[in-house]
């Protein structure tokens, strides 16, 4: 049996008056009911067995692995003359192939500027992808061209490309690849992966992810504008909690709000607490939000609030992902007051975050760094 509590978000927090926002001069964040809202929670209770024991994974090495430099990480620049390129990395060499080849024809975006672009933002990127289960979507062909999921290593690779091995309930054993560094980085790109699909737990324990999150997608007549709404509402519901939480854009249509999380609880604690959440914080504004996942059942004009992607296994677009929109638009982390003065998707690509990311940093370093983690078992 679950054991159950309440959360309580009052007037403290949910009483404020609307807050204006620059998103347009009559647009604001909904007002929540001023009495205490309360909301029960029927969570799973505390296990302590090793996860290990459900999902083992092991780190394969085929060669002796280098200490990671996360403060030398080389720059590198394609030349512009070059359709194969073999480019060192210390003691690797990548091959690149097929540089010319369009991915976004109409805007003359090649696939040499998806990997530059991938090197420019390489040492914000790599810390939150490292030691991590790579899935991946290929789209030889472009942005606009057929893609195809891949989850196992293809062979032939380098011998200096680090394996996740997972082992699922099937039976199954699978050798994810994992990105460590900037020549694995090329590699999986060069093989025609516009976005970045990692697992949400490390390869040391496949079972307890660093962070749940939630991925605000406007249902049918709902603009972007309402999804910005929607995580400035959250993020009020958040606070209640004092839970720590970070925005980026989905480069798709959404926003996906992420909360480091101090690793403990396994995926399905995670993923329970993030559905009861979804429904509860629905449940306030239900004019702006719904958390019914069966698409047939969803009101129109409303944001999902979806927390289905905590699931085992699932993955979404890492930040500092290229999306492959009509725009080669980029997963980018925003602050809480961008939200609140008004973004577009179309104001982050890839041609123009590198700079972003030169004069403000990485916005999501918390997420991968040890401290002011929360430690969710306060509502398990």
């Amino acid at each position: 049996m679950g054991r159950s509590f309440e959360v309580a978000v009052g007037t403290e927090v949910f009483g404020r008056r609307s807050l204006a926002l620059g998103l347009g001069s009559k647009t604001k964040v909904p007002r929540p009911k001023s009495q205490d809202l309360r909301h029960s929670f029927k969570l799973m209770p505390n296990f302590s067995f090793p996860t290990r024991d459900y999902h083992p994974a092991v780190v394969e090495r085929t060669s002796t692995p280098k200490k990671r430099r996360k403060s030398s990480i080389p720059h590198v620049k394609l030349p512009k003359d070059k359709n194969n390129l073999d480019v060192q990395i210390e003691d690797r060499i990548v091959k690149l192939t097929n540089l010319s080849k369009p991915f976004w024809p109409k805007l003359h975006v090649t696939k040499r500027d998806l990997i530059q672009y991938y090197l420019d933002v390489a040492h914000v990127l790599l810390p939150h992808v490292t030691d991590r289960a790579m899935v991946m979507k290929r789209y030889p062909n472009g942005a606009a061209g057929e893609f195809f999921f891949m989850k196992r290593a293809p062979s032939p690779r380098p011998d200096w490309i680090e394996i996740c091995n997972i082992e699922h309930e099937s039976g199954n054993i699978i050798n994810f690849p994992m990105i460590q560094d900037v020549a694995a980085l090329m590699w999986v790109i060069n093989l025609g992966c516009i976005d970045l699909n990692q697992w949400y737990a490390r390869c040391d324990d496949v079972d307890r992810p660093d962070y749940l999150h939630f991925d605000l997608d406007p249902v049918p007549n709902a603009t972007f504008q309402k999804v910005c709404e929607a995580a400035l509402f959250l993020k009020l519901a958040l606070d209640a909690l004092k839970i720590p939480s970070f925005a980026k854009t989905t480069g798709s249509k959404g926003i996906h709000i992420y909360i480091p999380i101090k690793r403990g609880p396994t995926q399905k604690q995670v993923w329970t607490f993030a559905k009861e959440f979804a429904y509860a914080v629905a449940s306030q504004s239900p004019k702006l939000l719904t958390a019914v996942y069966q698409v047939s059942k969803r009101p129109k004009g409303r944001v999902l609030v979806d927390y289905n992607q905590n699931a085992w296994g699932r993955t979404l677009a890492s930040v500092y992902s290229v999306r492959p929109s009509k725009l080669p638009t980029v997963s980018t982390p925003v602050s809480w007051k961008e939200l609140e003065r008004g973004i577009t998707m179309e104001d982050f690509r890839i041609d123009n975050v590198p700079a972003r990311v030169r004069k403000l940093g990485d916005l999501w370093k918390p997420l991968y760094e040890a401290k002011g983690r929360f430690r969710l078992e306060a509502y398990l």
